[in-house]
């Protein structure tokens, strides 16, 4: 089964159906660096049905340079089935293009993405004084159905946040379903919790998924994944961090444990990469050290009950919870690319290490597995880690469509 993956990001979604068998004949996506860690991600894939990942080892542990790795291991075909161009406008006829000249007789069985969803979000229509109403972005939709329209795919999975329901009202989701429809899929839609699937965090999406009317489908079940692990379980196994430190290469400080085993984010290598915190002056270190004080009594800390000293602003009535410790003996909140700006939201769970989270334990709270390596630097990692569909949720909606196209 082929698949296209639109609004690709850093290939959250994309990971999840590889695993699952489907063959990716593109990804667009309009950011460069996560256009660099889906090349990267790519060719891990190469390297490994061929087994030589050695090489791709010799990469992530600084032996070799990104271009020797990339010139040597991966092939043009690969590469250039990573667009790096924005959907829309002019744009599309390249996309369409180019993603014909990677099928070659191929048909594309499946397409995949969700667009970006700041102009659905509740926290995106509160800071924007129209409520997003004039966002070009509430209507990206209408650029996923050209790719429909064009490829006459089997089935969509169209991936977004709760937000979009209720967004003007329900109006642009009664409109989506309705323009879907038009050009000629039956669908359904259901909201998911991140944590049915294994993933260790509360979020919920809306997974929209569509199918030809010609077909005989319908939407699948997910079988939804009883566990009783927590954060904890998750982040046991990792090198204590102070501030600032960086750890791009560093051992296990533990054993695995059985969560880490079960769902395979710790998969195979005997090191971890990208275990980097960011650098905090002393006033937030401060604020830290207090909201992780007040987390274990079980309070959140609220920005008036801060001393005065501590305070920054004067606005203490609107998004009163910026500094929110990760809950180690449970879930943790959701993870938004916000934490590329700062680390306030995901702070450490614990006052041997005031800090926010690392670049890895954010992959790990989205189900990103050890060996997957984020291209760009701290920043761009966190905004792509932020924003992605995490990989464990993609895997069994991706097992759940296999299983009715075997059917």
């Amino acid at each position: 089964m082929n698949f296209v993956d639109l609004f690709s990001g850093a290939g959250g979604l994309s990971e999840g159906f590889i695993k699952a068998g489907f063959n990716p004949i593109a990804h667009i996506e309009v950011d460069n660096h996560a256009c660099s860690t889906l090349e990267t991600r790519l060719t891990y894939h190469k390297l490994k049905k061929e087994n030589k990942l050695d090489h791709y080892y010799d990469y992530l542990t600084g032996k070799v340079s990104r271009e020797k790795f990339i010139n040597d291991y991966s092939d043009k075909s690969l590469s250039n089935s990573v667009l790096n161009i924005g959907i829309g406008g002019s744009n599309n006829k390249t996309i369409f293009n180019k993603v014909d000249q990677l099928a070659g007789n191929k048909e594309i069985d499946l397409v995949v993405g969700g667009p970006p969803c700041q102009a659905y979000s509740l926290v995106g229509r509160a800071r924007d004084e129209k409520g997003m109403k004039d966002d070009p972005r509430n209507y990206l939709y209408k650029e996923y159905a050209k790719f429909l329209k064009n490829y006459r795919p089997k089935v969509f999975v169209f991936e977004n946040v709760l937000g979009l329901i209720s967004a003007q009202n329900g109006l642009y989701f009664k409109n989506m379903r309705a323009y879907f429809k038009r050009v000629g899929y039956n669908l359904d839609f259901s909201i998911q919790h991140s944590e049915d699937f294994g993933v260790l965090q509360k979020r919920k999406r809306i997974i929209l998924i569509g199918w030809r009317k010609d077909l005989d489908f319908s939407y699948p079940k997910f079988a939804k994944v009883d566990h009783d692990f927590k954060v904890k379980d998750l982040l046991s196994d990792l090198k204590s961090l102070k501030p600032g430190e960086k750890n791009p290469i560093s051992k296990y400080s533990s054993d695995s444990t059985s969560y880490l085993e079960q769902f395979e984010i710790r998969n195979g290598v005997d090191f971890i990469t990208q275990h980097i915190a960011r650098p905090h002056n002393q006033r937030d270190l401060s604020i830290y050290e207090i909201a992780i004080k007040k987390w274990q009594n079980k309070e959140r800390l609220k920005y008036p009950d801060l001393p005065e000293k501590l305070k920054t602003h004067k606005n203490q009535k609107s998004f009163l919870d910026r500094f929110k410790v990760v809950d180690a003996e449970g879930l943790s909140h959701t993870m938004v690319a916000h934490i590329a700006k700062d680390g306030h939201h995901y702070i450490y769970p614990d006052t041997k290490q005031v800090r926010s989270l690392s670049v890895r334990e954010a992959a790990r709270i989205q189900s990103f597995p050890d060996d997957f390596y984020f291209e760009g630097g701290r920043s761009a990692a966190f905004k792509q880690i932020g924003n992605a569909v995490p990989p464990l949720m993609a895997n069994k909606i991706a097992d759940s469509i296999k299983s009715l196209f075997n059917g």
